[in-house]
């Protein structure tokens, strides 16, 4: 997670919401780092989750990822918890919930639903009170 923080503060600096995502292989080496960059790339799937999974397809050759753990700095949208399962990410770790967007605990449970033909195991809530204040001084200081 702290890797992740890491790439949410160069998210900070570019401009862009400060959100890092690093995909972890059972193995623990680092195989796929992301920070949000929409605004950059001029494309709206630029999430860190997405292209941290796309790094990590492109670099294990897969475009599943199954024992994989993807670390987060925020809970993840609808979009990057719907990719999540497509790539059969083992599991997720997240930092803190997005109340007004998030896919996986408070707006939907799409990553671990039971409609679903995979679930993730999902982890909430570490280094959450690094990743809401990274959140919080950045659209603190937008305003």
């Amino acid at each position: 997670m702290r890797e992740a923080l890491a790439l949410a503060r160069e998210a900070a600096e570019a401009g862009e919401a400060p959100i890092g995502a690093v995909v972890v292989a059972s193995d623990g080496t680092i195989v796929g780092r992301g920070r949000n960059s929409p605004i950059a790339r001029n494309d709206p799937t630029a999430h860190a989750e997405i292209l941290a999974l796309r790094e990590a397809g492109a670099r294990l050759r897969n475009y599943r990822l199954p024992g994989t753990t993807v670390y987060v700095t925020l809970e993840p949208c609808v979009m990057c918890a719907g990719a999540l399962v497509a790539a059969r990410v083992r599991r997720l770790v997240f930092g803190t919930r997005d109340l007004r967007f998030g896919g996986v605990r408070s707006k939907f449970r799409l990553a671990d639903s039971e409609l679903l033909n995979h679930r993730v195991e999902v982890t909430e809530g570490v280094l959450a009170v690094e990743c809401l204040e990274l959140l919080q001084a950045f659209f603190r200081d937008k305003r």
